[in-house]
């Protein structure tokens, strides 16, 4: 996302277009404890790319992409409406949902990757067609602004959906070794999101990516998660995550901390945390204090989700940064915050 959520926010109101008869139609969740596994990825699978969200802004961005998923052997399948743009948006509301049910519908598609998030994602949520994605699991790929679709299609079908890395980036050699044992070869037990090894020296100490223990403990629960914009801004809709014994994960960029602050807000007075088994935040890029007035991120983590009784850890792997890990939304972790580690406890890829 290189651009700021907030100003498509502010207009949102004035902007959107969804009918009232979309609002009005019934869609009902899957059973709760009901999961659906999709396949692991393998060289020479065909590979969906699509854009749920904004659109990249040159053309030969998406072939970028596209040449990404070709470095894994896949073969790369666009999106019909891959190259439309509506302003901030890629193609209406139509045809981006289109083309997500598209990719699940066809049967010589084996996994869907997100060209980039940015914007737009809730937009097309009722528009997505869950009872066909129940019946054609495969894996879904993305971060940012997919948090909102990520969640909808697990919480609507109990598919595992995967937070990870988008089609339009580098794979760092972390972001590649984090990737391939969550969807190529599962490896369980396995931790997620540890920090990359540092070798300390007289001198010098690790000072980027260091673990803040909020409330200590253990917990165990299933992974759900995302963007806390987009957590906060599907609250009490019927696409947020479920989040009673989970193990929630958040994740940030751009935002200052008094909005920072407003967003764990409404998922507190919403219930949300008092809900949750534990809770891990990554990392929230750009979103340093401004002024000698302002809270620091610190501080806010602190109020906001030390009371709370549950463990709290901060600083692990995942978000807008170049070393990222792949969270599977839907599989049972522990976190353990003294020892500092999110721990994967079962394959969210599997064969059968």
């Amino acid at each position: 996302m290189v651009f700021s959520r907030r100003s498509f926010l502010a207009g949102l109101a004035s902007t959107a277009t969804i009918s009232q008869g979309l609002f009005a139609r019934s869609v009902s969740d899957g059973p709760r404890d009901e999961r659906i596994f999709p396949k692991p990825l393998a060289a020479g699978q065909t590979v969906a790319l699509i854009a749920p969200a904004s659109n990249a802004s040159e053309n030969e961005d998406i072939r970028y992409a596209a040449d990404i998923l070709h470095s894994f052997g896949f073969q790369v399948r666009m999106g019909k409406n891959l190259f439309e743009r509506w302003g901030y948006l890629a193609g209406t509301d139509a045809q981006r949902a289109a083309d997500v049910n598209a990719a699940f519908a066809d049967p010589e598609v084996d996994a869907i990757i997100a060209l980039r998030g940015g914007y737009g994602t809730m937009r097309i949520l009722p528009h997505i067609d869950y009872k066909l994605i129940k019946s054609n699991p495969k894996v879904l790929l993305g971060y940012s602004d997919l948090t909102a679709l990520l969640n909808a299609i697990h919480r609507k079908t109990g598919l595992v959906t995967f937070h990870g890395p988008i089609a339009k980036q580098e794979y760092s050699d972390y972001t590649l070794a984090e990737f391939k044992k969550v969807m190529f070869n599962p490896e369980v037990p396995t931790p997620l999101g540890s920090p990359p090894a540092f070798t300390p020296r007289e001198g010098h100490a690790e000072r980027n990516n260091r673990l803040l223990r909020i409330h200590s403990g253990k917990a165990r629960g299933r992974l759900v998660g995302g963007n806390l914009s987009l957590l906060a801004r599907t609250a009490g809709t019927p696409y947020e995550a479920h989040y009673k014994n989970k193990i929630l994960f958040m994740e940030e960029i751009g935002e200052e901390p008094y909005r920072i602050d407003s967003m764990l807000s409404q998922l507190w007075l919403a219930g949300r945390f008092q809900e949750c088994a534990g809770i891990v935040f990554g990392k929230c890029s750009d979103c340093d204090a401004e002024g000698p007035n302002s809270l620091t991120l610190e501080t806010l983590l602190r109020d906001r989700l030390g009371y709370l009784g549950i463990p709290v850890l901060s600083g692990l792997m995942f978000g807008h940064i170049s070393d990222q890990t792949t969270l599977p939304i839907g599989c049972e972790a522990e976190l353990d915050v003294e020892a500092g580690t999110l721990t994967l406890l079962e394959a969210g890829v599997r064969n059968s």
